[in-house]
């Protein structure tokens, strides 16, 4: 099962903003663990980066991030794939850029706490939790 992690987990994770962070941690963890494959869209780290450092110390952030690339994979994309965002009836850019880049890495699911705006996805967008019980159906 392969699974392209919104920047909204990621945040939720970095600023441990509860109660999301709880299952965002524990989708985190199947996925270090390779209970399924992890990717993120490039452009998440960046708003990662941007979002978080006002919150949290610079060499910190930059850690988490370094680690996170251990066990996520970055979505590869190019002209094509940002063109196809463009493209896409998504009202946020930045939701059809993580939906093109699930169906550049040909993601099964896209993990994410924001579903209403990925209702028209062509990648169903399912809350971490939910994916955390799919990937534990599969072991």
């Amino acid at each position: 099962m392969k699974i392209l992690v919104d920047t909204d987990i990621l945040v939720d994770v970095a600023l441990d903003r509860k109660p999301f962070s709880d299952n965002a941690s524990l989708l985190l963890d199947k996925l270090e663990m390779n209970q399924a494959d992890g990717y993120v869209a490039w452009h998440s780290l960046s708003n990662l980066y941007y979002i978080c450092s006002s919150s949290v110390n610079d060499k910190k952030l930059r850690e988490y991030i370094k680690d996170l690339l251990r066990f996520l994979q970055v979505a590869e994309t190019n002209t094509k794939d940002a063109s196809y965002a463009l493209g896409l009836n998504v009202a946020d850019f930045e939701d059809a850029m993580q939906m093109s880049a699930a169906i550049s890495c040909k993601a099964d699911f896209i993990a994410t706490r924001n579903i209403k705006d990925f209702k028209h996805s062509p990648v169903p967008a399912c809350l971490p939790g939910e994916i955390v019980r799919l990937i534990d159906k599969n072991i």
